[in-house]
């Protein structure tokens, strides 16, 4: 994976926070608390997920994506190229 070493600090303080949520929900079902806030704190681990994934994705738009597109292959082209296309498939389901 390609991404500075500002962005990799940023991503790992970000999935750690999730990472705790998640525990947080976890005993939040454990202490049979009110199904709707569960709900609501699992939406938050997705969105949080989400924007984790965004950013990944952008850093690698911006490195890989544009290395391949500007590189002398063909192929390599065609592949990331298909690769983008299935990630955004997949997001759109």
């Amino acid at each position: 994976m390609h991404i500075s070493p500002d962005e990799k600090v940023a991503t790992q303080r970000r999935l750690k926070s999730v990472e705790g949520h998640v525990r947080g929900i976890a005993r939040m079902i454990e202490d049979d608390a009110y199904c709707i806030d569960v709900i609501q704190q699992i939406r938050a681990v997705q969105a949080a997920l989400d924007k984790v994934a965004a950013l990944t994705l952008e850093e690698h738009l911006k490195h890989c994506v544009v290395s391949a597109v500007q590189g002398d292959d063909p192929a390599e082209r065609a592949r990331v190229l298909d690769e983008i296309l299935t990630v955004f498939r997949k997001q759109s389901r």
